[in-house]
């Protein structure tokens, strides 16, 4: 079973499973015991055997080493870390006073929606660090304005992978970079930006969106549940037990704003820091752009929020809004805050460990290998694809385009006309697939920072991802065209935006 069409069944179980039956923690948990049935059960040693392979197979190489990873580790610590800024600045009355502050200056929903657009493309650094905080800070603007939480889920999310995957300096630029030769990779990832259709077209259908002010799918439902009835969830809300704003007479907006810029700049520090940012040679301090190149967004992201974390405590208790007691109470409900995330998080971690060990990215490499023979003028349009349904499956951008970038550097030398459309396709569909699956760490925290329920976000997202999935497609078909013809490929840009404001513009005639 090996490397086999039966290494991508695991997560289409999970995946399955979670839209139909709106449960994710089970969901994930069948798809993780598929994947041990799977790993173990061939070895024919018998029903004993088989059981404690399977066993052993999904707590062993599953949970524990995920769990015991320092990647993974650094990542759940800035979740909690950011769970407890959070509790801190809604117990001082920071949120509440913002919210106060929002309400009066921004007084539309449109207004609301682009201001929550706004910061997600100002913090690009990172799309973790970008999903959560954005919705910290957002929350109470889109709740006076009866958005609702679904709705900023979305937001949130759109400006989280497909930003930072076109913002050259972020840690998903020094992913992308690193799978180059002969330290070229930035300057590949900076040509390809253009060509990245579907990061490009999902940002230009959000917004064209909140100001044509439609929506179709599930979300109309929400939409109108939170417009008319003041119903921003439509369903269950995980999140409810920390989704309290104080109302304390003592919270300015500086209570929130303050923390938020802290958080910001220590993040940043952070990740040069890891890249070796500090460290002198006898070249002197290395370049940001290198820094960030080299940095390992868990150290820095948990470094940096560790130290806003400690630094905003001090400011509370120095302005008396707080005591230490009740900083002190913040950090376990902090961390209960961000169990819900916590737990999608681990199960999906390891039901990707159960995908690896099962060989998915060895049958993918064969499929764009054995395909690039006799298709080189739609290549673009199946790498894309390719990268759509493994990141769907396996619920990670950057794993899919580690996979697909080298083989596909492999393929067309750097002086082929559909070399850097290629990349892009990769990264594109990469994100795509990220951006639409359930088990996806950042769909996760996406949730997690709208503080929605994940299931709810999942389903009314899909359909805006899958429209703007099939107008990439169309216009990497034609990229593809372009390109083997002489004809400069930049031209299908226009094409999709234009494509893109087609299509809202139906879909309102049909709503109204």
């Amino acid at each position: 079973m090996y490397a086999t069409m039966w290494a991508l069944l695991p997560p289409i179980i999970a995946i399955a499973l979670a839209l139909i039956t709106k449960e994710v923690y089970s969901s994930l948990f069948i798809g993780i015991l598929a994947g041990g049935l799977l790993y173990a059960v061939p070895g024919n040693g018998g029903f004993g055997a088989a059981f404690e392979g399977t066993l052993t197979h999904i707590f062993e190489d599953g949970v524990v080493a995920v769990l015991s990873d320092s990647y993974n580790v650094g990542i759940l610590a800035f979740l909690v870390i950011l769970g407890t800024m959070v509790c801190l600045m809604n117990n001082a009355g920071g949120s509440a006073a913002f919210g106060r502050w929002a309400s009066k200056n921004i007084k539309t929903r449109v207004g609301a929606q682009l201001a929550s657009v706004v910061l997600g493309v100002l913090i690009f650094i990172d799309d973790y660090f970008n999903c959560l905080t954005v919705g910290s800070v957002m929350r109470p603007l889109t709740d006076k304005h009866r958005v609702s939480r679904a709705k900023l889920a979305y937001i949130i999310d759109a400006t989280a992978a497909p930003v930072c995957i076109i913002a050259p300096v972020s840690s998903w630029a020094a992913a992308v970079a690193s799978y180059a030769d002969d330290g070229q990779g930035l300057m590949l990832f900076i040509r390809s930006i253009p060509y990245n259709f579907y990061a490009l077209l999902t940002l230009v259908m959000m917004i064209g969106m909140i100001l044509m002010k439609v929506d179709f799918g599930p979300m109309k439902r929400y939409e109108n549940n939170a417009l008319e009835k003041g119903d921003l969830f439509s369903g269950s809300n995980p999140y409810k037990t920390s989704d309290d704003n104080s109302e304390g007479t003592k919270g300015k907006v500086i209570d929130l704003v303050l923390p938020i810029i802290v958080l910001i700049i220590s993040c940043i520090i952070g990740m040069i820091y890891s890249g070796g940012f500090f460290d002198t040679g006898s070249d002197g301090y290395m370049n940001v752009i290198t820094a960030f190149s080299d940095s390992d967004a868990s150290i820095g992201l948990m470094l940096g929020s560790a130290v806003a974390l400690v630094l905003t405590m001090i400011f509370y208790m120095c302005r008396r809004v707080m005591s230490l007691r009740k900083i002190m109470d913040c950090l376990p409900e902090g961390f209960k805050a961000m169990v819900p995330a916590i737990l999608i998080l681990t199960f999906a971690w390891t039901l990707k460990a159960m995908t690896d060990s099962l060989g998915a990215k060895e049958f993918v490499e064969g499929i764009v290998t054995n395909s690039a023979g006799g298709f080189q003028i739609f290549l673009p349009a199946i790498i894309f694809v390719i990268g759509c349904f493994m990141a769907f499956a396996t619920g990670t951008s950057w794993g899919t385009f580690g996979i697909l970038i080298p083989i596909t550097l492999s393929v067309f030398p750097a002086g082929n006309p559909l070399s850097i459309i290629c990349v892009s396709a990769c990264m594109a569909g990469a994100v795509c697939g990220d951006h639409c699956s359930p088990i996806s760490d950042t769909t996760i925290m996406a949730s997690a920072g709208a503080q929605c329920d994940h299931v709810n976000h999942v389903s009314t997202q899909l359909p805006y991802a899958i429209a703007a999935a099939a107008i990439s497609f169309v216009c990497y078909i034609g990229a593809g065209l372009l390109a083997s013809a002489g004809i400069p490929a930049l031209i299908m840009l226009p094409v999709g935006v234009a494509i893109v404001i087609g299509f809202l513009t139906v879909m309102k005639k049909q709503n109204n």
